[in-house]
């Protein structure tokens, strides 16, 4: 299975908005190993969002690593594992933000990545899985506080 950006993003509890929902379309991501959606539409009540443009974007990027890394082999003698590499997978959104009266929108950008040692994904599988439905559940469960938080500063 491979990911896939919704076409509609249900979003998180925000101070000030109502059942927020983000129409999306493909767009043609900035890494030949990603994928990416620009917000099209809003709904719910979300007063002064705007959707994607190209001078004020508003898009959704996953990019995987550009080579995968498999799990070495243990030393012989040892039977230890010296380097377990790292694969990393990134999500990338993008929101053009105005700053100040008129002036053209900046981009604000929100980057995370997980990381997931060589072999865990075969050896340890519902593990993996687990951190993904934790990282989700957790940012979903305290997504008005984070917005809170870069609105004010406190946390």
């Amino acid at each position: 299975m491979t990911i896939s950006i919704p076409g509609s993003v249900t979003g998180g509890a925000q101070t000030g908005f109502t059942s927020p929902t983000y129409t999306t379309t493909t767009d043609v991501a900035p890494d030949v190993n990603g994928k990416q959606v620009a917000v099209t539409a809003i709904g719910g009540t979300q007063t002064d969002v705007r959707t994607h443009t190209p001078s004020d974007p508003f898009t959704i990027t996953f990019v995987r690593p550009k080579v995968t890394r498999a799990l070495p082999n243990a030393n012989p003698v040892t039977g230890r594992y010296t380097n377990v590499p790292v694969n990393s997978y990134d999500w990338i959104f993008r929101k053009g933000v105005k700053y100040a009266a008129n002036q053209a929108p900046l981009v604000a950008i929100h980057r995370s990545s997980t990381g997931i040692p060589a072999g865990a994904d075969s050896y340890d599988s519902a593990n993996v899985r687990a951190l993904a439905s934790a990282v989700v559940g957790t940012l979903n469960g305290v997504s008005a506080g984070w917005g809170d938080t870069l609105v004010t500063g406190i946390m």
